[in-house]
C-alpha cells in the first residue's frame, strides 16, 4: 500500500511539474500578452526541470529536449518577434518563433522514431522499460504508433497557429495538445495490455 500511494504520489507530481508552465504560459498570454506569457513559460519550465533534477536526481531525456526546446525557441520569441506581437493589427496567422516549437519538436521525434524504427532499434524500450515489460512485437506497435501521435501534433499545430489567433492558440497548446496526447495514451493502453510479458 505505501509503494502504491508513493507511487501515485510521483505521478501526481510529474504531471503537475509537465503542465505547470503550460497552465502558466496559458495564465500570462491571457492577462499579460503572448511576450509576457513566453517569458513565464521560459522560467517555469527551467524551474520545472530544477526541481525534478533535485527530486529525482536524474532529468527525463524527454523532459530534457522539451526544456531545451522552450528555451531555445522562447528566446527567439523575445529577441526577434517583440514588434510582430507588439504592431500586428491581426493575430490571426502572425509568426512567432514559440507557435512553431511543438511543430518542429514534435516533427523531429517522430522522425527519430522513425529512423529508430528502421534500424531496428527502440528507443521508447530504452525509456520505458523500467514501467513496462513488452514484447519486442507489442515496443514496434507501441512506437509506431508515437510515430503516428507526434506526427498528427504536428500537423495540427501547423494548422492551429497559421487559423487561430494567438489568444486561441494559447488556448490550443496549453489544454489541445495535452488531450490529444491522452487519446494516443487511451490507443496505447490495448498495446499495452496485449503485448504485456508480466501478464503472461
Amino acid at each position: 500500500m505505501e509503494k502504491l500511494n508513493e507511487k501515485n504520489e510521483n505521478t501526481f507530481r510529474k504531471q503537475i511539474l509537465e503542465l505547470g508552465p503550460l497552465v502558466l504560459f496559458f495564465i500570462g498570454n491571457y492577462f499579460l500578452g503572448i511576450l509576457w506569457g513566453t517569458a513565464i513559460l521560459v522560467i517555469a519550465t527551467l524551474i520545472s526541470i530544477s526541481i525534478s533534477l533535485l527530486l529525482e536526481k536524474k532529468i527525463p531525456l524527454m523532459a530534457a529536449f522539451g526544456c531545451a526546446a522552450v528555451v531555445f525557441f522562447g528566446m527567439l520569441t523575445l529577441i526577434f518577434d517583440q514588434d510582430v506581437a507588439i504592431d500586428s493589427q491581426s493575430a490571426i496567422g502572425v509568426f512567432l518563433f514559440i507557435k512553431i516549437k511543438p511543430t518542429v519538436v514534435s516533427a523531429m521525434i517522430a522522425l527519430g522514431l522513425f529512423i529508430a524504427d528502421f534500424m531496428r532499434y527502440n528507443p521508447l524500450k530504452s525509456i520505458m522499460s523500467s514501467g513496462i515489460n513488452l514484447t519486442p512485437k507489442g515496443w514496434k506497435l507501441l512506437s509506431r504508433l508515437w510515430i503516428i501521435m507526434f506526427i498528427s501534433m504536428a500537423i495540427a499545430n501547423e494548422i492551429a497557429w497559421r487559423n487561430l489567433t494567438t489568444d486561441d492558440w494559447v488556448s490550443f497548446k496549453a489544454f489541445g495538445i495535452p488531450v490529444l496526447s491522452i487519446v494516443f495514451a487511451l490507443f496505447s493502453i490495448p498495446v499495452i495490455r496485449k503485448y504485456n510479458q508480466d501478464d503472461g
